[in-house]
């Protein structure tokens, strides 16, 4: 679905006029289907990756292929972003419509969609997100939450192939960020649809397949979730952090408690604990 190749991005810097590097030959695939998460701390460069991968940004060298399709050529731009759709942090900023199904019909309006598609799609996109009974309601009145997931709404229908978010829930309370997720995973699990997470939430992160970790604009850990989050100490020396289970685990462990390194759910956490316990009463 995504193949980057050496991929740079620069700008002039208003103060030293020299260029200034955000990505800087970076190497990455992603499969289709997958769910990505991307991690890494401010000025890591991974918003600049996001808005790469539907030609909101085009490269300063090297290439992004989505699809197929080099983001660079121009005849490509408008293919690419009906295949990769992107969900911004803040949906206000994405919301253009009065009426949440006039916001979701907005995009294939655009698309030249016709008319019984729109409606369609417009009924089918509101179900998938939960929002189905808030179609004629306007944004304004909805929580953040719920806003988010009529921006998800809007980009599911143009049918991407892949989405692509960038710290949706940044903006979010815990319930918002709850509904949110469920929802990506839902996309994802169900419907096979690629997904790319920009996060700084680690229990976020640990729902992905995969989680890619940047550092000044390159990639510094690709990995699976348990095997990112086993190296505590390594994530920590990057200046970011763990789940709150993996966290709690590993001050078990340094406490001379022998607990497993690659626990990152918390359903998997208080199996374990009950073990330990169980374990200390028979003893």
């Amino acid at each position: 679905m995504i193949d980057i190749e050496k991929l740079s991005f620069s700008y002039d810097d208003e103060e030293t006029h020299e260029k200034k590097f955000v990505i800087k030959e970076l190497d990455l695939y992603i499969d289709k289907g997958s769910f990505v998460a991307v991690l890494g701390h401010n000025g890591s460069g991974k918003s600049t990756l996001a808005k790469h991968l539907n030609g909101i940004l085009l490269p300063s060298g090297g290439k992004v292929y989505i699809a197929g399709m080099d983001t660079a050529d121009e005849k490509n731009t408008f293919s690419i972003r009906s295949t990769a759709g992107m969900v911004f942090q803040n949906p206000d900023n994405q919301i253009v419509a009065a009426v949440v199904e006039d916001e979701v019909a907005f995009a294939p309006e655009n698309l030249g969609v016709p008319p019984e598609e729109i409606r369609r799609r417009v009924d089918e996109c509101l179900e998938i997100v939960n929002m189905s009974e808030f179609a004629k309601s306007s944004p304004s009145r909805l929580s953040g939450g719920q806003k988010q997931r009529v921006a998800i709404a809007g980009v599911l229908a143009m049918e991407p192939e892949c989405i692509i978010l960038d710290e949706p829930t940044a903006m979010l309370d815990p319930k918002g960020r709850r509904e949110v997720m469920r929802t990506i995973k839902s996309l994802n699990k169900s419907r096979g649809m690629t997904v790319v997470l920009i996060t700084h939430y680690m229990d976020e992160a640990a729902m992905a397949d995969r989680i890619v970790v940047m550092e000044k604009g390159s990639v510094i850990i690709d990995d699976v979730p348990k095997k990112v989050f086993s190296e505590v100490e390594k994530i920590k020396e990057i200046g970011l952090d763990v789940p709150q289970v993996t966290e709690l685990l590993f001050r078990l462990r340094s406490m001379g408690i022998d607990m497993p390194e690659d626990i990152i759910s918390v359903e998997e956490c208080e199996k374990v604990i009950l073990d330990r316990l169980k374990g200390l009463k028979n003893d």
